[in-house]
């Protein structure tokens, strides 16, 4: 089951905000995306994180940056999330 938090009712297209740890390829970022989720046997809340391969065409975002990113098709083997918005510097 999707989370209806972070799908969108029009396009169906997964979102995530993270931050933003890399930039130094040219036109991709890497963002990291922390989910809390209950641990499955103890039920305790715990961190995990993940990292994305985001494709930002203009390279506009920086390191430090809050960003909204949306589930796009494949841009390369890695990539498979495009910027959405920056939301804050």
């Amino acid at each position: 089951m999707s989370d209806p938090a972070t799908t969108t009712s029009a396009t169906k297209r997964k979102t995530r905000v993270g931050l933003v740890v890399s930039d130094k390829m040219d036109k991709t970022i890497v963002v990291e995306y922390v989910a809390r989720v209950p641990h499955p046997r103890f039920n305790k809340i715990i961190k995990q994180t993940k990292k994305f391969y985001v494709h930002d065409e203009k390279s506009e975002a920086k390191i430090g940056d809050k960003v909204r990113i949306v589930e796009s098709r494949p841009t390369s083997k890695l990539k498979r999330w495009a910027l959405d918005s920056i939301l804050t510097h």
